[in-house]
């Protein structure tokens, strides 16, 4: 009993000191006090207590704003899906905040408060640009999102803090809670931004990605989202979270999952602290102190110089620590990092161990690189990053290639064997690699003639590959293989078809949004030379023939119950030439829907629009 009240008293002091933007301690030593009351008392009421507790300006949220339960482990999140289809974004690590409007007009925003009640923040709301003051929607609706600060405006908000004489920030979600919580300087709020996960209205929608897609076209910035099929494939997301964590330009502190088919929302409902059709994935993470000894700048392929911390050994989450990401130059300059700091490193699971705080400062001289490492070329500050513009810098060209290497599966090339061959003048580009003979090689230092041959064979064979590994091998922004293989899966099988895609194509293809669809665009044409190149050296791609049907390249949304699973109708329809979309608008060709009775929104649509309503049994003849 003893134990089960100080972990009462423990749980609700940290509770509040989080909420009031001073924590005392990381979220995971946190969530290990929660996890240690839960099992000696699963009933405990301060498990149910949500957010903070002093609140100025109370106000009653219409619908109470609940905490999310969480996992470790990707196998409860298959569980937990039950074969249901799964909606993830990233877990934003910041200040949870409530929108009303009102007329179309924003009427009040709100703090998550203690969850029944929040605290008026409408005044400060209001200088944050990411925030639609009129909106398209009259009915009277709430939106709720996160409020945060990305590295870029952290770093200008620190300088402006500075020279108004306020104290330096400490961290980029502890900043967000002080602001909302100051009296004075509402202008800094303008440094804050709110991205939107919650659509609370009348309107009747169907899907969870629904809310999303009603979000964006009204002018709010949204997390970007992935569909998860029968609730599997959670490793890519996963995989994803941890390299953002790593180097993603906000904090985030794992994955929230939630079921897509919002029926299940009601039939699940949720308890006291947390909805049951949500749930958060995070990454079990311990610190320590270390002392930094020295500051490791490396050459990215898009040419940003990212510092490395060579720091003293210690052990973190059963492994040996000697390195630790920096992040980038807006980082190192805000902490003024230098060789024999003391500072606090985490390790959240398998990701890469970061740092978290400056412990101790040393008198060493704070210094940064003033020219690039790899080809000693002049480096310009932009913002948060330092950046060489040397095209032909080796650092960019060989991190360049190393990605295109890895990507394609040629296993026997190695980082250190590509960097020989940019000193030995083999290769400045990535189709280089594929005019490499034997006897080039073997003019290098420890290459034999059956090394030669292995290496040259390997590289050769990668010609020969599936159109959707090569593009993922370009490094197009957003283009992971799980994205590629949903536009491939669209239609989109041709290097041709690709060429001619633009932004709208994109977004009418599942977890593509208007912004994340335009930097796909943008980044692939400036892959368009990388491809003219290899093109040249012998790759070729034939387009997959699709039977032609009466479906081809016809729009195509789906509603209600179907006689089979609904993944095998998709790929019914996207095998010859259909496209399916999430949403009726007024270039949807069909609605599919067996039950012609229906009362869905989109049958509603569909019938307010006289979009061509067909059966499973009309699809058929369709396809055939």
């Amino acid at each position: 009993m003893n134990r089960i009240q100080e972990l009462e008293t423990l749980i609700t002091k940290h509770k509040a000191l989080y909420y009031q933007g001073r924590p005392e301690i990381e979220d995971h030593e946190y969530d290990s006090l929660e996890d240690e009351l839960k099992n000696l008392d699963p009933e405990n009421p301060v498990l149910s207590i949500v957010g903070s507790f002093k609140i100025n300006n109370k106000i009653k949220h219409d619908s109470k704003m609940l905490s999310l339960n969480k996992t470790y482990k990707p196998e409860e999140l298959v569980t937990w899906a039950n074969g249901n289809d799964v909606l993830s974004t990233f877990k934003i690590d910041g200040v949870s905040c409530s929108l009303i409007y009102k007329s179309g007009k924003l009427f009040q925003a709100k703090t998550r408060g203690d969850g029944s009640h929040g605290e008026d923040i409408t005044e400060k709301v209001k200088w944050m640009p990411s925030v639609p003051k009129k909106i398209y929607l009259e009915e009277n609706i709430e939106i709720r999102g996160e409020l945060f600060t990305y590295e870029e405006d952290f770093y200008k908000l620190t300088e402006e803090m500075l020279i108004i004489g306020l104290e330096r920030p400490t961290s980029q979600r502890n900043i967000v809670a002080g602001l909302i919580g100051r009296k004075e300087n509402l202008e800094l709020n303008r440094y804050i931004t709110f991205k939107a996960f919650e659509f609370i209205s009348k309107r009747q929608l169907e899907f969870e990605e629904d809310k999303y897609k009603l979000l964006e076209e009204n002018g709010f910035k949204i997390p970007n989202y992935d569909i998860h099929k029968s609730g599997k494939n959670f490793e890519e997301i996963i995989s994803s979270a941890k390299e953002f964590m790593s180097n993603g330009n906000f904090q985030i502190d794992g994955i929230v999952f939630c079921l897509n088919r919002l029926s299940l929302h009601e039939e699940l409902g949720a308890t006291a602290h947390h909805p049951r059709y949500k749930i958060a994935f995070k990454f079990a993470g311990e610190s320590k102190i270390t002392t930094l000894k020295k500051i490791i700048w490396s050459v990215s392929r898009n040419g940003v110089l990212t510092p490395v911390g060579d720091v003293e050994a210690v052990e973190l989450s059963g492994a040996k620590i000697t390195r630790v990401t920096l992040h980038n130059y807006g980082l190192v300059n805000q902490h003024k990092l230098k060789s024999g700091d003391q500072i606090e490193i985490i390790r959240s699971g398998e990701v890469i161990p970061k740092f978290l705080s400056v412990k101790k400062s040393s008198t060493e001289e704070y210094k940064i690189p003033e020219k690039c490492p790899s080809c000693n070329e002049k480096i310009d500050i932009v913002d948060i990053r330092l950046i060489c513009n040397n095209p032909r810098c080796p650092g960019k060209i060989l991190e360049s290639i190393l990605y295109f290497v890895q990507k394609m599966g040629i296993d026997d090339l190695s980082s250190k064997r590509l960097n020989e061959f940019i000193k030995n003048g083999l290769i400045n580009e990535i189709s280089d690699l594929y005019k490499i003979k034997s006897e080039d090689l073997l003019k290098l230092d420890k290459v034999q003639e059956k090394l030669a041959t292995k290496l040259v064979n390997a590289i050769n064979k990668s010609r020969n590959v599936d159109l959707i590994t090569f593009m993922t091998s370009l490094g197009i922004s957003g283009g992971g293989r799980n994205k590629i293989e949903k536009i491939f899966h669209s239609g989109v099988k041709s290097l041709d078809k690709f060429k001619n895609l633009n932004s709208e194509n994109l977004q009418n293809i599942e977890s593509f949004a208007q912004k994340s669809s335009e930097e796909f665009i943008q980044s692939f044409k400036s892959k368009l030379p990388l491809i003219e190149s290899l093109e040249k050296v012998g790759f070729q791609f034939k387009e997959v023939k699709l039977k032609e049907t009466k479906l081809t390249g016809k729009k195509i949304c789906i509603t209600g119950t179907l006689s089979e699973k609904r993944s095998s109708i998709e790929d019914k329809i996207r095998n010859v030439g259909g496209i399916i979309v999430s949403s009726v608008t007024k270039n949807t060709d069909y609605l599919l829907c067996n039950d012609e009775n229906s009362s869905s929104s989109k049958m509603k649509k569909a019938k307010a629009l006289n979009t061509q309503i067909i059966s499973e049994k009309k699809l058929e003849s369709l396809i055939s």
